[in-house]
C-alpha cells in the first residue's frame, strides 16, 4: 500500500489537504471519501484497510475548516464552497486515473456535500454511497442543534469505547460548538426537493440505533434512480464504518461496489 499526502489550492485559494492510499497494482476502482462534520480524512482507515488490499484506491480530502485544511473551523458561508473544493479534487483524481470508475463515499455532513455534488456532476461518477446521512420530510420537526456553547455528543458516534476515546483525543477533530445558523440544515431542507434529480446508482447505508435510519429511508424514497439500495443496521450508531460490526458493513459495501464495476 502506498500512502501519499499533499495540499491543493481550493476555492478562494484555501490550502486544502488531501491524502490517498493506493494498491500496488493498477486500481480496480477509485473511492473518493467526503468526511463528516468536525472530523477529517484520517478517520477512515477501516475503509482504507479493507478496500486497498482488495485493489481499490482510496482518495480523501479534509474539507475547508477541517483537519489540516485552511479556513474558519467548521464554518462556511455556503456548502457550495465544499462542493467547489470537491470538484477541484475530483478533477485531480480523474487526471491520475483517466479510465477507472470513481465512486463517491459521503459520511454524515459529507453525505450532504456528496448529494449536492452528485446533483451537479453525476455524469462524471459511477455511483454514490452515503453513510449516516439522510433527509427529513418538510412535515418532520427540524433537526435540533446542541445548545449554545455545546458541541456534538460523542455518545452518538459509536458503541466502541476505543472509537470515542480516539475521537475525543484527536487534535485534528473539532471539539467546539456547532456554529450558530449552521448551513447544513438549510441544505438538507433544499435537498428534499432536489435529490429526485439523482439517477446514478446509489447505496444508502445507516445504523438504526439513532435517527439516521429514519432519515436514510426518506432519502432512499426521494431518490428516483432505478438502481438504488437501502442498507440499515439494527442497533448501530452514527459511524457505521467505526462500529464493532464494521467488517460486515465493509463487506456489504464491497459487494455493492463490485457489482457496479
Amino acid at each position: 500500500m502506498k500512502h501519499q499526502e499533499a495540499f491543493f489550492k481550493g476555492y478562494k485559494d484555501y490550502n486544502i489537504y488531501h491524502q490517498s492510499w493506493l494498491p500496488e497494482k493498477k486500481p480496480t476502482a477509485i473511492l473518493l471519501v467526503a468526511h463528516g462534520f468536525g472530523e477529517h480524512s484520517g478517520r477512515y482507515l477501516n475503509v482504507v484497510n479493507h478496500f486497498v488490499p482488495k485493489g481499490f484506491a482510496v482518495y480523501a480530502l479534509d474539507h475547508r475548516g477541517h483537519g489540516r485544511s485552511d479556513g474558519e473551523r467548521v464554518n462556511v458561508d455556503s456548502f457550495q464552497d465544499y462542493v467547489k473544493d470537491l470538484k477541484t479534487y475530483f478533477n485531480m483524481v480523474r487526471k491520475e486515473n483517466p479510465k477507472e470508475k470513481i465512486f463517491l463515499i459521503g459520511h454524515s455532513m459529507g453525505s450532504v456535500i456528496s448529494l449536492l455534488y452528485t446533483i451537479e456532476y453525476q455524469k462524471e461518477l459511477n455511483g454514490l454511497v452515503t453513510s449516516g446521512g439522510g433527509l427529513t420530510k418538510p412535515t418532520d420537526p427540524p433537526m435540533s442543534l446542541p445548545k449554545p456553547g455545546e458541541g456534538l455528543s460523542t455518545a452518538m458516534l459509536s458503541r466502541d469505547p476505543a472509537v470515542i476515546s480516539a475521537y475525543e483525543n484527536d487534535p485534528l477533530v473539532y471539539h467546539g460548538p456547532v456554529p450558530t445558523g449552521f448551513a447544513m440544515f438549510k441544505e438538507i431542507s433544499t435537498l428534499y426537493d432536489t435529490v429526485p434529480q439523482i439517477k446514478l446508482p446509489i447505496l444508502v447505508m445507516a445504523g438504526n440505533g439513532g435517527p439516521d435510519g429514519a432519515r436514510s429511508r426518506v432519502l432512499h424514497e426521494r431518490i428516483t434512480s432505478k438502481d438504488k439500495t437501502l442498507k440499515l443496521y439494527e442497533g448501530l450508531l452514527h459511524e457505521i464504518f467505526n462500529e464493532p460490526e464494521y467488517p460486515q458493513v465493509m463487506a456489504d459495501m464491497e459487494k455493492w461496489l463490485t457489482a457496479h464495476i
